[in-house]
């Protein structure tokens, strides 16, 4: 693939409520609007004076508006609470539905995670909506996810599938004192009545060993009707971090295959389907420096060989992982991450358009965007079956011969929009970002 464009969506600011900037969220709009939702917060560990904003860009990414917070935490039983990620779905037209991961706030003291039971902060679902793509919204509603009644972080935002249902997908986590083995496992919420009940459940990764988690499901609504969801894999037993798994969905995600290997090391972002009938996995390696990476896979995910790797984000900072004896050392090693958690989405005319978090430690991090291009195939003469040998360059030609008809954009690309690190007080000592790597064709 090609980087055609990219930029900053938002700026760290030294010394404020937005100095770190992370876990973020973007959809793409049928007006052309980039809308992106992230955590804004002093500190990444911390759960003081993190706050859910919104901002959004109406000329691709050239320049973003000032982010907002537009939602104001709800009370749960009485308990005050902050929120602390927005996931942003487009439902056609103007329509936009943000699901927030909402966390108590009753005792500011506490940290999210608890070391000594492993336990969770109460962590709830909550969905607002926007006619006005995202001018506006309504009030916050609870979402009910019985017969779960323990910590639900959202793992993403809610998918709209085939068969025209929502999906809402969480983590099951253990109450904050419960000193029960933690057990953990991914799940989707359906519903069929555009959001008002959720009947349904299913479970899309839980190991009856207890030893491996599957954490950070990233489900993804293909092209072709597929659910296809991949997994951040953590073998707790021996405090390593295995491949990305993945496992499909044929039936709106009713029922799920078994997992498999992708032989892809890292942490994935919601795979996406191109234009020309692969998939684009975004991930972030972690085996040497943090590195944010992008493969395709030419075989409904089963492969992503490394021929088709394209490097969108070469980190600055050193390797950020290290030996792990507990689940205590794996969340602490997350906290100290200053890159990661890519969000994907596609552009109106076919181009992957991919969020994250980057920085020089992990109190200070700007949001960054990339557009990447997938580079035209070519085929020799010859190679097809007697059916295809029509084949061309040309859409129609593709048609006429059989073939899907592969659409790309035929403007000119964008000028490439380097982020200017002296915008960012914490981040003005670093030396200029490196210059969009050659197109490679891949």
């Amino acid at each position: 693939m090609e980087i055609i464009a990219r930029g900053t969506v938002v700026t760290a600011e030294q010394n404020t409520e937005r100095q770190s900037c992370a876990f973020p969220g973007v959809c793409v709009l049928p007006s052309g609007r980039w809308l992106c939702g992230f955590r804004a917060a002093p500190t990444k560990a911390g759960t003081v004076g993190q706050h859910a904003m919104i901002a959004h860009s109406d000329d691709e990414g050239v320049s973003w508006s000032a982010p907002v917070a537009p939602f104001v935490p709800p009370t749960v039983e009485g308990k005050p609470g902050l929120l602390r990620a927005a996931y942003l779905t487009a439902l056609g037209g103007h329509r936009v539905l943000a699901a927030l991961c909402w966390v108590d706030h009753s005792d500011p003291a506490l940290a999210f995670f608890n070391e000594a039971t492993e336990g969770l902060l109460d962590t709830r679902i909550f969905f607002a909506e926007s006619a006005d793509e995202g001018a506006s919204w309504s009030e916050p509603v609870l979402r009910d996810t019985t017969p779960f009644h323990v910590p639900t972080p959202l793992t993403g935002p809610v998918l709209t599938l085939a068969n025209g249902a929502w999906a809402c997908q969480f983590e099951l986590n253990k109450h904050y004192d419960d000193t029960a083995p933690w057990r953990h496992a991914s799940v989707m919420m359906f519903s069929e009545d555009g959001g008002r009940t959720w009947p349904e459940h299913v479970l899309t990764s839980s190991d009856p060993d207890n030893r491996v988690f599957y954490w950070d499901q990233r489900p993804g609504a293909l092209s072709d009707g597929r659910i296809l969801a991949l997994f951040w894999t953590y073998d707790n037993r021996v405090g390593v971090y295995r491949d990305i798994h993945a496992g499909e969905s044929l039936d709106s995600g009713r029922t799920w295959s078994a997992l498999w290997d992708t032989g892809v090391p890292g942490q994935p972002a919601q795979p996406v389907s191109l234009p020309d009938g692969r998939t684009a996995l975004v991930y972030v390696d972690r085996e040497g420096e943090p590195t944010i990476k992008v493969r395709l896979s030419e075989d409904r995910g089963r492969t992503w060989p490394a021929h088709t790797e394209t490097t969108l984000h070469g980190s600055e900072v050193g390797p950020q992982t290290w030996r792990k004896a507990s689940m205590q050392d794996a969340w602490r090693e997350m906290s100290a991450f200053s890159v990661g958690l890519p969000a994907t989405a596609l552009t109106r005319d076919g181009d992957l358009l991919v969020v994250y978090y980057a920085g020089p430690e992990p109190d200070c991090t700007n949001l960054e965007w990339a557009r990447l291009r997938p580079r035209r195939r070519t085929v020799e003469r010859g190679s097809l079956p007697a059916r295809a040998q029509a084949c061309t360059v040309d859409d129609e030609a593709h048609e006429r011969a059989g073939c899907p008809a592969l659409h790309y954009s035929r403007r000119s690309p964008h000028e490439v929009h380097l982020p200017n690190p002296s915008r960012s007080p914490c981040l003005a000592d670093r030396s200029a970002r490196q210059a969009v790597p050659p197109a490679e064709d891949r």
